[in-house]
């Protein structure tokens, strides 16, 4: 279950089943980056179902939940904000198409993202441009 996904429904009723097989349901008020989680007014069941409990406010450590329900209208309307990030993502993606990702880009100067495989080519990659011959004779030639 994604964090923000929890983040986003603060305020609506929620079902959580412990690992120790205790039910709680309450009104989701609060989660931090360990799932841990706060319910006001949750009521809470026991593993056998026999012993009922109201509290005020709970807290629940995030390593203890083992499953979590909330209304599919939740979900639903989660999802379509979901869709709508990702299209706008997508929208705005497609607009960039800036140069770096361009493999052709400046391919007629020789520079160094040149794909010209041509090896009569003096300029073969690295920084491009002539390249100067070393010359061992002191005067740098």
């Amino acid at each position: 279950l994604p964090l923000y996904l929890l983040t986003s429904i603060k305020g609506q009723p929620i079902m959580i089943e412990l690992k120790s097989g205790e039910t709680l349901n309450g009104t989701f008020t609060n989660c931090d980056s360990w799932m841990n989680l706060t319910l006001e007014d949750a009521i809470t069941v026991d593993a056998q179902g026999e012993n009922f409990s109201k509290l005020k406010e709970v807290y629940i450590r995030g390593n203890q939940i083992k499953y979590m329900r909330m209304s599919n209208e939740i979900i639903d309307k989660f999802k379509e904000q979901q869709q709508l990030q990702q299209q706008s993502q997508q929208s705005y993606g497609n607009n960039q198409g800036g140069q770096r990702y361009n493999n052709n880009y400046n391919s007629q100067q020789g520079g160094r993202y040149n794909n010209n495989n041509n090896n009569n080519s003096s300029n073969r990659g690295g920084y491009g441009g002539q390249r100067k011959k070393f010359n061992n004779n002191g005067n740098g030639n």
